[in-house]
């Protein structure tokens, strides 16, 4: 068991739950054999069958007794798990909001969907089994070894001497069966991965006429993770096959001692049948634990991934921030750098500015300028190599703070859809907002004419595996979103790149009308939206460049100049 089980809420009461139930379990096992074996026993020893009901209906009510006490530990377990992977979803959507669209990139979005959505069923379903399993191979046989060796030393030692050689051999077949499973994980991620960029680029491959040369690129894909599957399931078939035929033996040679013990007259047949009826109860706590480690690796597998999701580098929270934009007298950049690793560029380079108050913001640039980076920073999606932030007084090395981006309404080139209801994508950030107020924020982002054509309206299926839309659609579901949060602080990264001129000529006016009194940061290559702005900055290579009002900049004829006559003479 990884250790990391102990540090969950409530482990600790679990494991004092259970263990008290499977000694209660084992006792009610032990009694089972002693009533089962001394009916027997009188049944051969020419007893009449009446003589022996009080016998039979003690071992009923055991049995009954043994299946209630696993079925209340399952109950346990179940509540625990479902309690625990619940927390673990939530920390690790937080994680990934924290860490922004960068990590997601870098992962992979099929795998960190795969991972937050399956991945934390089959954990789920691996901490429902390994607790119970776990306390049933120490106590249960611990006890049964107790009483075999009271009755007849000699199956106790043969009892004793069997189990190392199961644990020794489980461990060895679960250090192999965990380098398949291993292999088999990675495979079900590049599957994963590549099965969502290829929904995603189907269009463009289709364009260009390569979707069947891509077909090839799938069957490789899916067969190796067929062979990945297969070699884990070859696997769990030689290791189950291993265990029952060390057990069989072990119980035959019990069998044969206490058979030659009878014969002998050194044995009497009451606790020899004890004993025999024990035996299979001593293994089955191993053999079951062995059977269902196979079934839970991508379980325990989907847990590690998820333990480093959680341990990337913890940002230092600010311990006290203020609740509202009017608070913060300024949001002040100093020095601002960005490298990255794979990248000989700098991201960004000594960006410096100061916003007061509420006011628009746009982002300008070529595309590579840094402008994405830049809102990721913003966003506290991406922490600077070098520089701060100050927020009033406050020194901050980063906004990755989640006091901060409570308050922030982030828009970004491509939003992402939850496979629910259009009514429930819109109140993302409000969920308890009233359906008045989703109908009202749909209207503002021109989503009323869509919606009207949708089978069942605010109500219909959307995201993945529901009814596709746009990117226009969506993007206008995400601009819906900022409508109904109604946050002080906006930022927009490409928001209208997927709508035509036309729409975005209809929802300019209540756009502008959402950044009324809030700080917005607007990230866009349509630079129509500059005039509404109150200051401009314009990257060039990472450097801030120029800042000013449209007016200034147009007068300086520098760079900002050069962009608005190139997109006007494309134009």
């Amino acid at each position: 068991m990884d250790k990391t089980l102990f540090s969950y809420k409530g482990v600790k009461l679990l494991l004092v739950k259970l263990t008290t139930l499977t000694l209660l379990q084992s006792i009610f096992i032990i009694i089972q054999a002693f009533m089962l074996a001394e009916a027997i026993s009188s049944l051969f020893g020419g007893d009449l069958f009446r003589h022996v009901i009080k016998n039979l209906f003690i071992f009923l009510l055991a049995l009954i007794f043994r299946h209630g006490s696993a079925m209340w530990k399952k109950s346990i377990a179940f509540e625990f798990a479902a309690e625990t992977s619940e927390s673990l979803r939530e920390a690790c959507l937080k994680k990934l909001l924290t860490l922004g669209p960068r990590f997601v990139r870098k992962e992979g979005s099929g795998q960190t969907v795969t991972l937050v959505m399956e991945g934390v069923l089959k954990y789920r379903r691996y901490l429902e089994i390994i607790f119970v399993k776990a306390i049933n191979t120490v106590v249960i046989p611990s006890v049964i070894l107790l009483v075999t060796f009271y009755k007849d030393s000699r199956s106790g030692i043969i009892l004793l001497l069997a189990l190392p050689i199961l644990v020794v051999f489980l461990i060895l077949v679960g250090l192999a069966a965990k380098n398949k499973a291993d292999q088999q994980y990675e495979s079900y991620h590049l599957l994963s991965n590549h099965y969502v960029d290829t929904l995603r680029g189907l269009e463009t491959l289709k364009y260009l006429g390569l979707s069947q040369q891509h077909i090839n690129k799938i069957i490789l894909v899916s067969e190796r993770y067929r062979r990945a599957t297969i070699s884990v399931l070859k696997m769990a078939f030689l290791s189950s096959f291993a265990m029952d035929f060390f057990t069989m033996l072990s119980i035959a040679m019990i069998a044969v001692f206490l058979g030659m013990g009878l014969i002998n007259g050194t044995m009497d047949l009451y606790p020899a049948l004890t004993i025999l009826i024990l035996a299979p109860e001593y293994f089955l706590p191993i053999r079951e634990l062995g059977a269902d480690y196979h079934g839970t690796l991508d379980g325990k597998n989907a847990g590690k991934k998820m333990d480093e999701l959680l341990s990337q580098p913890n940002i230092s929270q600010l311990q006290e921030m203020v609740s509202k934009l009017d608070t913060f007298k300024s949001l002040s950049l100093q020095n601002i750098n960005v490298c990255f690793q794979d990248e000989q560029q700098a991201g960004l380079k000594n960006i410096n500015f100061t916003v007061t108050g509420a006011m628009k913001i746009g982002i300008i640039g070529a595309s590579g300028a840094g402008k994405s980076t830049l809102v990721d920073i913003l966003s506290g999606f991406l922490v600077p190599s070098s520089g701060e932030f100050k927020l009033g007084e406050q020194s901050l090395t980063t906004l990755s703070v989640e006091e901060w981006q409570r308050q922030v309404s982030y828009i970004p080139q491509q939003p992402y859809l939850f496979h629910d209801t259009v009514q429930n994508n819109i109140r993302f950030y409000e969920p308890k907002a009233s359906k008045e107020d989703a109908w009202k924020a749909a209207k503002n982002a021109g989503l009323l004419d869509v919606i009207e054509e949708l089978p069942e309206k605010m109500n219909t299926m959307i995201g993945e595996g529901g009814r596709a839309l746009s990117g226009g659609q969506e993007q206008r579901i995400a601009i819906a979103r900022a409508f109904i949060g109604n946050r002080p602080i906006i930022i927009l990264d490409e928001p209208t790149a997927h709508l035509d001129i036309e729409t975005e000529a209809e929802i300019k006016e209540t756009m502008l009308q959402l950044f009324s009194d809030k700080l917005v940061f607007f990230a866009t290559h349509r630079l129509h939206w500059m005039k509404e702005m109150d200051n401009i900055l314009v990257l060039h290579k990472g450097e801030l460049v120029e800042s000013g009002t449209h007016e200034q900049l147009m007068a300086l004829q520098g760079t900002y100049y050069q962009l608005v006559r190139q997109q006007s003479e494309g134009i």
